[in-house]
């Protein structure tokens, strides 16, 4: 039976922290799906067709280069319901650091209780990309810097021309 991945976020934008996780996740499963959480309640910075882009352009290449088929979509429901509508029986998360991790065991807890079918895998974050999120990167980019040591090359240029001006 196929090992199917599921690894949800909301991807706004993508960071080198998401693409650290996605390296670490590809050797463990045969099929990666990456879902790109749709809250109607937020206002993110990159519609959803836009971080789907991002999403698949920075990741697929790294499954592809591993073997792992891969996959990207959108979803509006719970992260559960997605993994089952998916095929998907694993859930994968990256951990910066024990604040991450007591947040993701809580969610963690309320997935497998909801879903016991369907399991969730901590990534930990590689050193050199622990202290990246993508509020910072956005805070950051909103303020006119750098952000090209946090995120890859292709968002730093769409983080550029969004604040062009």
């Amino acid at each position: 039976m196929p090992r199917v991945a599921l690894y949800p976020g909301s991807f706004d934008p993508v960071t080198n922290g998401h693409l650290d996780v996605v390296r670490h996740a590809v050797v463990l499963c045969d099929r990666l799906i990456v879902a790109v959480g749709v809250h109607p309640g937020k206002t993110p910075l990159f519609s959803a067709e836009e971080r789907l882009s991002m999403a698949r352009s920075v990741f697929e290449p790294i499954a592809v280069e591993a073997g792992c088929a891969f996959d990207c979509a959108t979803y509006d429901d719970l992260t559960v319901v997605a993994a089952h509508k998916a095929g998907a029986t694993i859930l994968v998360r990256g951990l910066r650091d024990g604040t991450d991790l007591d947040y993701e065991m809580q969610i963690a807890g309320m997935n497998e209780t909801m879903a016991p079918d369907v399991h969730t895998v901590f990534v930990p974050a590689s050193p050199g990309v622990r202290p990246i999120t993508a509020t910072l990167v956005r805070q950051i980019a909103t303020m006119g810097g750098d952000v090209s040591a946090f995120v890859p090359q292709l968002v730093a240029s769409k983080l550029k021309t969004k604040f062009a001006g």
